[in-house]
């Protein structure tokens, strides 16, 4: 079996190269050391350093030189829409509680919960339930602010704290 042992972002590995494509959902998208199969089939280890936060379009290189593609699967998900200052609120409420969610300039796109779709209906929402990719926003201390090509690098301008 082969193993993918580095990552590279979108449109920092050869994509027009890609022998084959992964898709996953955006759980399945965060991890260091798990078994997967491409779209065809070809089962691989995915064998990194350190977990990393894979986003549609990322590269999966295996050790006989192949690139994978990263896909980013369809999910169950609400788009959450509203006028602009009650979707901030809307925005807030979801914050409040921890969600994952993709925030653009007109909607809020969250996983499909109908007890989270319930209060959203409740402060004024518009809900549409809709099948896409889920890349909701990521944390100001998450891997997507770094490389992440299975190597370390020092950065001058790092720092690291606990919130303790």
């Amino acid at each position: 079996m082969h193993r993918a042992t580095r990552a590279e972002r979108a449109g920092l590995w050869p994509e027009n190269r890609a022998a084959g494509a992964v898709t996953l959902g955006f759980d399945d998208r965060h991890r260091r050391r798990v078994r997967l199969a491409t779209d065809a089939g070809e089962e691989f280890l995915l064998d990194l350093p350190h977990a990393l936060s894979l986003e549609d379009g990322d590269g999966l290189q295996l050790d006989d030189g192949r690139w994978i593609a990263v896909r980013a699967a369809a999910e169950s998900l609400i788009e959450v829409t509203a006028e602009p200052t009650l979707l901030t609120r809307l925005a807030w409420h979801l914050g409040n509680r921890h969600l994952p969610a993709r925030i653009e300039p007109r909607r809020i796109l969250i996983r499909r919960d109908h007890v989270i779709a319930d209060m959203l209906s409740k402060l004024g929402a518009t809900l549409r339930f809709i099948d896409a990719p889920f890349t909701p926003e990521r944390g100001a201390y998450d891997d997507r602010h770094g490389d992440i090509h299975g190597h370390e690098h020092a950065h001058a301008d790092a720092h690291h704290h606990d919130h303790d």
